[in-house]
């Protein structure tokens, strides 16, 4: 780090005191420490903010004639201290000529932003929506405030009005939009339930003997009597899964900004979920995406091959029209400027849960579709396709034409523009910095971009959007900097796997690495090596700034992290090429890489260590099985460790047939072929064959590889006397809250120091 290192070290430990109790195995005089210095390492670079959204507001013009407009930004950082992601704003003032950008002067400093779930600006700019939840008597409550230039005008006690259950607020379903006249706001909500009571709940003393006999009659309705849940209180509902629990039966909500009423919308047929609406240009109606929930839910989150469609919703009929394919998966409509198209991205249903999508475009004069970017299976050109998982809620040039949207190109993450009336498209980022790029927002043709890269923390950047041919052009300015870490670097690296690896139908695919190096070997030795691949499995690393890398680069090692064939970002071909070759090629792919990398870097090949979540556990937990003795450790977060024991545990059984080369209907019943082709190619199989020590981090909420499937693996490492050890958290597949990720990651590091060969505590701490 430079002359930036701060000398910081934890006054508390990140690691619980049940998980030091557990640490059995000594450590030598040169570690000790090590927790400290691990722990200083982790809070010191945990400190830097990523932003996740970005505001433009109106244009003003000065008495002497320049221009500026006021940029919202929101930022979050891990704050272990309180043991909760900080989310906090900041304000700029940016002066320009309507083509570039001149000087730029922060408004104020940050500002913590409390209890905000959503946030929206109206049109205008001048009022701003906030979904916010507070704490009153102890008991949650969800507000809806509206605010006006300086003041709150108004704010209303959702929980208590008892319209609907919770609004969501997460990127699957959620929304908060303001209609273009800014008098009503539309947001999306679960279903209010009927209330439920037990057969044997007594009921209140008669306070009077006066209901008449028909009365006595009309309660007494075998209807009323199903409306009313008798015995009800403990029928599942089923949620969307992974990420989405307790999220069942979405509702589209209007709020009357004048009147304070609450519609609950009414119209939407019912064997479809609403999510991700927005209004029409003249809000007589919504469009907005359903997904369909019968016969029953699957897990949404990440998979973006749930079949679903755009539909657009009419207030004067109530009638509710389908206007995309019913027979695809779609997501993140956005409707561009002059109200003519929207835009949106659409893929299949069933097969790999993650694949090269679509952009799609709805002309709402015509009532058709159109593909604007169609899927491309083996790239020839810098264009590999689309990968991201939304689009940017603002995503359209001034001119209605075209639309900028960021996605995985290989081993990195662009920015790309796209001409819809031509279809032309290329990379409006290709000669900037070398690392990743993120659109947040564009308005008036005012980019503003989030960058980083392996060494570098997310830094924020502004320009304009130059006219149609000229997009190279553009010049960014820097809004919020970061300084590289000067110590630490890193490349990309691309493989060519040997042709006995291939497949006829798809030869010829190449796989990429990052690998991160500290810039000094210590007193001239190689560095021990921790190999990472990713999970999914079709998701990637890109060259973007990762927090466990840079750690581990910090304390000695360095870092290499795999997109096997499979990953997203090179083409469909690659993505399909893995189905029914799970447990092999991405598990040749790694292998090869390392093998390769040993060849031409100052790694030490006597001191490999494994570390991956997910697919990246299932992969790790092969590697040591298939390749005992070369890596001596491995750390692993919610490994996939048995397709099988998965099928009936899991929010996505769908994959489970996907990757081994069959396909998924609902009501599926595995039969022994299948059975056989799942045990097959899980790591279970090789588990005899461990000899590395193995550290197992399990979430006890985890819907989508459930922790007690992994206890398996644990046991049959137990009874032959392999070193393993489990943390169990109390968090879902993620372990993303912040004391856990924290606790994790600090165990893991102090879990591969300890078993790598005693040289390398002396070299690293």
């Amino acid at each position: 780090m430079g002359g930036r290192r701060l000398s910081c070290i934890c006054n508390n430990l990140l690691l619980s005191s049940s998980s030091i109790k557990e640490l059995q195995l000594p450590l030598s005089s040169k570690m000790s420490g090590s927790s400290e210095r691990i722990s200083g390492l982790y809070k010191e670079l945990s400190q830097f903010p990523s932003v996740s959204c970005a505001y433009i507001g109106p244009e003003v013009t000065t008495p002497n004639g320049s221009k500026y407009c006021n940029v919202y930004t929101e930022w979050w950082q891990r704050d272990l201290d309180r043991s909760r992601h900080l989310r906090f704003c900041r304000q700029y003032n940016v002066f320009h000529n309507g083509r570039s950008v001149g000087n730029i002067v922060p408004a104020g400093t940050c500002m913590e932003i409390q209890g905000e779930l959503l946030s929206r600006e109206s049109p205008s700019g001048a009022l701003r929506a906030v979904l916010r939840s507070t704490m009153v008597q102890a008991e949650e409550k969800e507000f809806l405030e509206i605010w006006h230039r300086s003041r709150r005008i108004k704010s209303l006690n959702l929980t208590a009005l008892d319209k609907h259950g919770k609004v969501f607020s997460d990127d699957q379903f959620g929304c908060l939009q303001w209609s273009h006249s800014e008098t009503h706001l539309l947001y999306i909500a679960e279903r209010k339930r009927p209330k439920t009571e037990s057969f044997f709940q007594s009921k209140a003393p008669e306070l009077s003997s006066s209901i008449t006999e028909e009365e006595e009659e009309e309660e007494e309705e075998p209807g009323d009597f199903c409306n009313f849940r008798k015995g009800d209180q403990f029928v599942l509902h089923e949620d969307w899964g992974e990420g989405l629990v307790n999220k069942s039966v979405p509702t589209l909500c209007v709020l009357d900004i004048e009147s304070s009423n609450i519609s609950v919308l009414e119209g939407v047929p019912d064997y479809i979920s609403p999510g991700q609406a927005l209004w029409i240009l003249d809000d007589s109606g919504i469009v907005f995406v359903g997904w369909w929930h019968e016969p029953f839910r699957l897990g949404l989150k990440f998979c973006s091959n749930r079949r679903s469609a755009l539909f657009h919703l009419n207030f004067s009929s109530s009638y509710c029209e389908l206007i995309s394919l019913d027979t695809k998966a779609v997501c993140s409509p956005r409707l561009s400027p002059d109200g003519r198209h929207i835009v949106y991205l659409e893929g299949d249903v069933f097969g790999p849960h993650h694949q090269c999508l679509k952009l799609c475009m709805y002309n709402w004069h015509v009532k058709t579709s159109l593909t604007v970017l169609d899927i491309v299976r083996k790239p020839k050109t810098g264009f590999s396709g689309i990968y991201t998982t939304a689009l940017p809620l603002l995503c359209w040039s001034a001119d209605s034409r075209r639309v900028l949207l960021h996605t995985p190109q290989r081993s990195r993450k662009d920015i790309l523009i796209v001409d819809t009336e031509t279809g032309a498209v290329g990379p409006l980022t290709a000669d900037s910095e070398e690392g990743s790029w993120t659109l947040l927002t564009i308005q008036r043709d005012l980019v503003v971009v989030s960058y980083s890269s392996p060494n570098c923390p997310p830094s924020l950047k502004i320009g304009f959007l130059p006219s149609a041919g000229k997009e190279q052009e553009i010049v960014w300015v820097c809004m919020e900097k970061a300084e590289p870490f000067q110590d630490i670097k890193w490349k990309t690296l691309t493989f060519q796997p040997p042709d006995i690896q291939d497949t006829p139908k798809y030869d010829g695919l190449t796989c990429e690495s990052l690998l991160l190096l500290p810039c000094h070997p210590l007193e001239g030795r190689l560095f021990p090596l921790i190999v990472s691949p990713h999970g999914g499995p079709h998701s990637s690393f890109d060259a973007s700034w990762q927090l466990f890398a840079a750690v581990f680069c910090q304390l000695g090692f360095a870092v290499l992290m795999v997109n096997y064939r499979g990953s997203t970002g090179f083409g469909q071909n690659s993505i399909e090429s893995l189905i029914g070759r799970v447990g092999e090629q991405d598990v040749q792919d790694v292998q090869f890489c390392v093998e390769q990398v040993l060849k031409t870097e100052p790694l030490d090949s006597t001191r490999l260590a494994l570390f991956g979540g997910s697919h990246g556990g299932f992969l790790c937990c092969h590697l040591i099985g298939k390749f005992p003795g070369m890596y001596k450790v491995c750390a692993v977060r919610n490994p996939s460790v048995n397709y099988v024991s998965l099928i009936g545990s899991s929010d996505i059984p769908d994959w489970r047939y996907s990757a081994i080369g069959f396909d998924y209907t609902y009501g599926q019943i595995p039969l022994p072929d299948a059975l056989t082709a799942m045990i097959t190619h899980s790591p279970i199989t090789s588990v005899g064959q461990v000899t590395a020590p193995v550290l197992m981090l399990l979430g006890e909420k985890d819907k989508r590889i459930s922790a007690w499937h992994a206890m398996e693996y644990y046991r049959v490492l137990k009874s032959r006397g392999i070193p393993v050890r489990v943390l169990w958290f109390p968090d879902n597949h993620s372990l993303f809250t912040v004391e856990v990720e924290a606790d994790a990651f600090v165990n893991s590091a102090l879990w591969i120091i300890q078993n790598l060969p005693s040289q390398t505590a002396a070299g690293i701490l």
